[in-house]
């Protein structure tokens, strides 16, 4: 279940129009940072993969100290949009990072970390920001205001689902899988990965919801909701 969630929470975060990708770990509720995009951040690096093993080295050979140790991997998106292992760090760990990174862009980073733990703690306590939140970034890329009403109803109901499977004892990603596909095809005769090649969308990190019409989203929630109901 852990990989499933994982997969949910993962975000892009904006530094000053500088994308960091970053995921949050329900279990331990808190935000991790893929290290590459932070480097990249912070030092303008044309190859901030190789800074970022440089520095290791450098760190190891000054400190003693092992940065990976610091470090968990997980699955991002990557720019060809295949889901790749990528270092990943959260807020203690990147200030301890940040501090082997000659950079004026620091302080203000640092502050920037701290805003964004902030304001998830926030979310956590009242769940009616996050949708605020999640309104926002769908306006900004302009999608309709009745649109993003269905698509956020749409997570809801999503979640109610994935809820009470949990509770049924299903959480494996791949038994997720198989139920969303079962859904998917009874709803529109087609797998969730039929429907992406049907819609021409070829990169992974590319959410077949997100490209549905407002009448699709209906049927969806339809589908789930009946689920749920029946499961129930």
């Amino acid at each position: 279940m852990q990989n499933k969630r994982n997969d949910q929470n993962q975000q892009i975060k904006l530094f000053q129009d500088s994308k960091i990708r970053s995921v949050w770990d329900e279990e331990e509720e808190q935000w991790y940072f893929s290290v590459v995009d932070v480097v990249a951040v912070l030092t303008d690096s044309v190859n901030p993969r190789d800074y970022w093993f440089k520095m290791k080295k450098r760190v190891r050979s000054e400190d003693g100290l092992e940065l990976s140790t610091i470090c968990r991997q997980f699955k991002m998106p990557a720019p060809d949009g295949k889901m790749r292992k990528t270092d990943a760090a959260n807020v203690k760990s990147l200030f301890r990072i940040i501090q082997s990174v000659p950079s004026p862009k620091a302080e203000p980073f640092k502050q920037w970390l701290s805003q964004v733990g902030y304001e998830r703690i926030l979310e956590i306590e009242n769940p009616e920001l996050a949708q605020e939140r999640m309104k926002a970034l769908y306006e900004k890329k302009g999608y309709p205001k009745d649109w993003i009403d269905k698509r956020l109803r749409g997570i809801a109901i999503r979640q109610n689902l994935t809820d009470e499977w949990n509770a049924r004892g299903i959480t494996k990603e791949k038994d997720y899988a198989i139920l969303t596909a079962e859904i998917s095809k009874a709803t529109f005769g087609l797998t969730p990965g039929e429907y992406k090649k049907f819609k021409g969308l070829t990169q992974k990190n590319q959410n077949l919801r997100d490209h549905m019409t407002d009448l699709e989203l209906i049927f969806t929630m339809l589908g789930e909701r009946v689920t749920t109901e029946i499961s129930q």
